[in-house]
């Protein structure tokens, strides 16, 4: 979608937006794959989403092209990709989105529902410490309707396999530098031509304020999430997807 009043192709800057991502995350695709795959398969094809830390919306456009009437509530702090997502998905009645910080206590308050068939998350709760993130994680619990289910994609580092992570990072990190070369825009490349942008170059600027570089998080394992997951009031818990440096946790209430 083109903002006709401002000019911005939202389209392009989600797909700029996924090359980014996908640099860092070669098995993207397939995780989201995986994930919606399992949103059917638990709670049906209409379900009511939570999409946490939303970032452009990447969890809502695949949801939605898969089930129509599903609907979603995307909530975010970054004003940058928040802007994004509120361009893309402009008249789309089926998505919400809300500007909150999951580390205030009282985010779940701006929410538009008390309850969801699903909560899902990708590549975001790194940025949290495990302290906040367990308490967050208690939350979901309320949020999650019984017979729902969590999904949490991220890295989710096993430190007790140290010779396979550095291996696995090795071999990761020589792919990524092999497709810097050939033009690929890291982090700080993408971040530097949404400041230049006359629409996003405001909100970039308020998310630097916000965040800085980058937050400085936590990346435990999938066992730890699970754990936590279960002592939150989930049933259940347990990895259903992994690569060699991820995983896609989930959990039913």
């Amino acid at each position: 979608m083109t903002d006709t009043a401002s000019g911005t192709d939202w389209q392009a800057w989600q797909q700029s937006w996924d090359r980014q991502q996908e640099w860092y995350l070669p098995d993207r695709e397939e995780r989201f794959r995986v994930m919606i795959d399992m949103v059917e398969a638990v709670v049906g094809p209409e379900p009511r989403v939570l999409d946490l830390a939303c970032g452009t919306g990447s969890i809502t456009d695949r949801l939605l092209k898969r089930f129509p009437k599903a609907t979603s509530t995307g909530v975010d702090l970054d004003p940058a990709l928040l802007t994004i997502a509120r361009g893309s998905f402009a008249g789309d009645e089926r998505v919400t989105f809300v500007a909150a910080d999951l580390k205030d206590p009282h985010w779940v308050e701006r929410l538009p529902y008390d309850t969801y068939d699903a909560v899902l998350t990708a590549t975001a709760l790194h940025w949290l410490h495990t302290e906040p993130l367990a308490t967050l994680y208690g939350q979901l619990g309320g949020l999650v309707r019984d017979g729902g289910v969590f999904m949490n994609a991220d890295r989710m580092i096993d430190t007790t396999t140290p010779r396979i992570n550095a291996a696995e990072r090795a071999h990761r990190h020589a792919a990524m530098d092999r497709a810097k070369e050939a033009g690929v825009l890291d982090w700080a490349d993408w971040w530097a031509l949404a400041a230049q942008d006359p629409v996003l170059a405001g909100p970039t600027a308020e998310r630097y304020e916000i965040y800085g570089e980058h937050a400085d998080g936590d990346m435990p394992s999938a066992q730890w999430h699970a754990d936590t997951l279960r002592a939150a009031g989930f049933g259940e818990a347990r990895a259903v997807w992994a690569s060699p440096s991820d995983a896609l946790v989930l959990a039913v209430k």
